[in-house]
């Protein structure tokens, strides 16, 4: 499993360069996590809206 990054992403840009792997992507109208994620975090620390969280916590509507 991998982190998402849900609608309270403001697209920033903080989390971008902190992935390792550059998993993050830019998309519109926010930023995206793709299938590289490897739960490594340091995109959590920078997020200010606490945007970015682990699939498992996405509840499907």
């Amino acid at each position: 499993m991998s982190y998402v990054i849900t609608d309270a992403c403001t697209a920033c840009g903080l989390c971008e360069p902190e992935c390792p792997i550059d998993a993050i992507l830019v998309a519109e109208p926010i930023y995206v996590v793709d299938e590289t994620c490897c739960e490594f975090q340091d995109c959590l620390a920078v997020c200010p809206e606490d945007a970015i969280v682990h699939e498992s916590e996405v509840i499907e509507s």
